[in-house]
């Protein structure tokens, strides 16, 4: 006789449900913004696919990162860094495309990607080949590292060349956006330094015991906040912005 397995998720696990509400939240949020692109003026079409991509390649991940945390109970790290590296490049592209109107150059683009390729590529290094039973010289020397990457980011987004873009764009709404996009990365993305200083090495779990079970409810927490919070926040300066272009003139 057949017999199907069948995952639950204890009514006291809080991750689980963290991996089934992000998977639903963020494919929703990618058919949302798959049709929206049919509302907004052509030149806003790019950011808005972007923006989908970025919630559906998370959305899928979280479909696998979800049935392998309730079959083993473990930290997907796997899986969670190749959704990052796809996504976070992406949510980068984001500030090139809002700013390209205002002059920027795709070299800006690149220095992003890059920025946050090695942002990314460290921290992996730092959470997945610790060795067994947590260093934490290896835990904040690969910590550091990747953080030299985050740092550029948020320099460009707050004072750097992104900054200056913004600043010269004509529209106040992008002007506004981008800001708002700044304080995504500088308080949203700051959760994720808190999911890496609990795994085993780092200064979390060594002064308070913080394991994987907070790694992946800080993860969840923050790809649920940034990734659908980004594409807002685009969808918004979007439609917004497209209105402006199909107003009748006075």
């Amino acid at each position: 006789m057949l017999t199907l397995d069948v995952l639950t998720i204890p009514t006291d696990d809080y991750v689980g449900f963290t991996f089934f509400t992000g998977y639903m939240a963020m494919m929703a949020a990618s058919v949302f913004f798959f049709f929206e692109r049919g509302r907004v003026d052509g030149k806003w079409k790019t950011s808005l696919l972007v923006s989908g991509l970025i919630t559906f390649i998370a959305a899928v991940h979280y479909y696998y990162m979800r049935d392998y945390y309730l079959s083993t109970g473990e930290n997907p790290t796997a899986l969670r860094y190749i959704d990052w590296t796809l996504t976070v490049p992406l949510m980068c592209v984001e500030f090139y495309l809002l700013t390209v109107v205002a002059g920027a150059k795709r070299s800006l683009m690149w220095k992003l990607i890059f920025a946050s390729v090695w942002m990314l590529v460290f921290g992996y290094i730092g959470e997945a080949f610790n060795p067994e039973g947590g260093s934490t010289s290896h835990s904040v020397t690969y910590g550091i590292l990747s953080t030299l990457g985050y740092i550029y980011i948020l320099y460009a987004a707050w004072f750097g060349e992104v900054a200056q873009l913004a600043k010269n764009s004509e529209s106040e709404v992008v002007r506004k956006g981008v800001k708002t996009l700044a304080w995504f990365v500088l308080v949203g993305w700051a959760i994720y330094p808190i999911g890496y200083m609990c795994m085993p090495g780092g200064w979390l779990n060594t002064a308070f015991g913080w394991g994987s079970e907070n790694v992946d409810l800080f993860y969840n927490i923050a790809d649920a906040i940034n990734k659908i919070g980004f594409g807002l926040v685009v969808y918004n300066i979007a439609i917004t912005e497209s209105a402006k272009v199909k107003a009748p003139a006075a």
